[in-house]
Parts: C-alpha cells; structure tokens; sequence
C-alpha cells in the first residue's frame, strides 16, 4: 500500500453522531460527509441512514476515508450493513503517533490535537452538552436534529482544518497499515467477545457457592481461611511450621504480593495460596 495523499481521486471527511450502549453495537443518528476537495457534503440523518444500502461516498481504492478515531466510524459502517473502505487515514492515530512521548497539554481528542496545532474550534463544554444530547437518544425535536447535524458537520470542518497542518508530518504509506489496523478493531468490537451467555448468567447467580466450594476444597490441607475471609496470621504460622522464612512487613504481617508469593515459597504453594486470597477478591462476574 505505497500510496501518496495525492493520489486518491476523492477524500472524504467523515463524522457519525451514534448511541451505544455498553455491550451493543452503535446506532447510527446521523453522518456529514464532505469532501476534502471541492464537492457535495452529505447530511444524513437517522431514517435515511438506514435507508441507504452503501454510503453516500465511494468505499474502493480510489476514494480515502479520514476520520478521528475511525473505528467508530467504522463501526457504524458495520451496524448499518455497509462496506468498510478500503483506505483510510485516521488523524487520532496519527495525532498519537507524532506526540507519543510528548505532552498534549489539551488532551489527544480531536479538541486536543485541534489546540495542539494552533487551531480553533469549539469549546470542551460545548461539546459535552451536545455529546449528552445524542446519547439522551430521540425523539428529537426538529431544533434538536438541526442542532446535533450542525455539532457534527462542526467536527467534520475541525477535520477539514487539521488534515493540512498534520499531512506534512505524516508517514502516508504506514498511516495507511494503520489505518488497516483501525479497520480490524472495528470489526473486532463488531463481533465482541463471544460468551456463554447461560454460563455466565449461572456463575453470576452462583458465585458465592462456587467461592465457598473452593475454599472448603482448596483450603483443606491450610487451614488459612475463617469462612470466608483470608487470615494472614494463620498463613504465616503455617509457614514458621514448615520453616519456610516468610517475607514479613514492619507490622509482622506477612506479605503476600506475588512476588513475595513465587520468591519465598514453592510453586505450588504459591498458587494454592494466591488462589485462596483471590478467591474473596475477584467479583468480575458479578456484573
């Protein structure tokens, strides 16, 4: 892919407004689209996203799609049945490819690298109003609608503005395999991470059985656990018994990072106890 900027035929600015729910994939609210040299810009809202098969710009090699953060974008792309492009330019990843390392006194969002280059645009508090508008979800008013177009055909001219100042500083040939890369996580976040949904929903109900469970199996040959809770005390007395020289804090409580854990004790031992003190810990499945 050892392109130039220069040699697409079109390039397309692109900005979706979108719902998303955690766990969902986004719902489109609207899209503007203009084109970075001369020509139409698109304003689409909701019911005719929809309606459309492909989108309002070309998706081939001859076109080039630029966006800030384009995976959502391209996410949008996905929920609405559309063809991802087959080039795109995504100015956050470039914008974090030039500064990592550096400070952006501003943030790396689009308002960020906006200031970063010595450009204007709207304010973070105005767009954090109109940011809650959208996601509040509709009916939206005919005002409203008008508005929520107008934020985002505003954030499409801040791209308008920023493409030139970074393109000088742009490694176009690599921009473009990362670009492929921003693809790929759109299509991951797509697909999301395949669960047994009656699975989790029996460990969600049962998590505090299957703690139990294990504690009574696990700490059988212990003796380290009072029900449910982890006795430092007794571990470190189980340790002295066995003459293992356990790494003590100032307060004479053992330490138990993991490090301490796989330095002072066997292998075995280590995961039994690491285990035993996680069990009253991990509640990740409790949702």
């Amino acid at each position: 892919m050892n392109r130039r900027f220069d040699e697409f035929s079109e390039v397309w600015l692109v900005d979706f407004e979108f719902v998303s729910r955690p766990g969902e994939r986004p719902v489109p609210v609207c899209l503007v689209a203009p084109g970075a040299r001369p020509g139409r810009t698109h304003r689409v809202w909701q019911h005719d996203l929809v309606a459309l098969k492909i989108p309002p710009y070309p998706t081939d090699g001859s076109a080039l799609l630029v966006a800030y953060f384009s995976s959502a974008e391209l996410g949008c792309h996905l929920a609405l049945g559309w063809p991802i492009p087959e080039c795109v330019l995504d100015l956050y990843v470039e914008f974090r490819a030039l500064t990592n390392g550096l400070p952006t006194p501003s943030g790396r969002g689009l308002l960020g690298a906006m200031v970063y280059f010595g450009l204007n645009g709207i304010t973070s508090l105005e767009k954090d109003e109109m940011r809650a508008l959208v996601l509040r979800g509709g009916p939206w008013t005919d005002a409203e609608r008008a508005a929520i177009l107008d934020y985002c055909q505003g954030d499409v001219v801040a791209l308008a503005q920023l493409l030139p100042r970074m393109l000088p500083r742009i490694d176009f040939p690599r921009a473009l395999l990362r670009g492929r890369y921003m693809k790929a996580v759109a299509w991951m976040e797509d697909a999301g991470v395949p669960v047994d949904t009656a699975m989790l929903a029996t460990l969600r109900d049962r998590w505090t059985d299957i703690q139990d469970g294990l504690i009574i199996r696990v700490d059988r040959g212990y003796g380290v656990y009072e029900g449910r809770t982890f006795k430092a005390g007794r571990w470190k007395h189980w340790a002295a018994a066995r003459g293992i020289q356990w790494p003590l804090h100032d307060t004479g409580a053992p330490k138990l990072d993991e490090d301490d854990l796989f330095v002072s004790a066997s292998r075995d031992q280590s995961l039994l106890i690491w285990s035993l003190r996680e069990l009253t810990r991990v509640q990740v499945l409790r949702g």
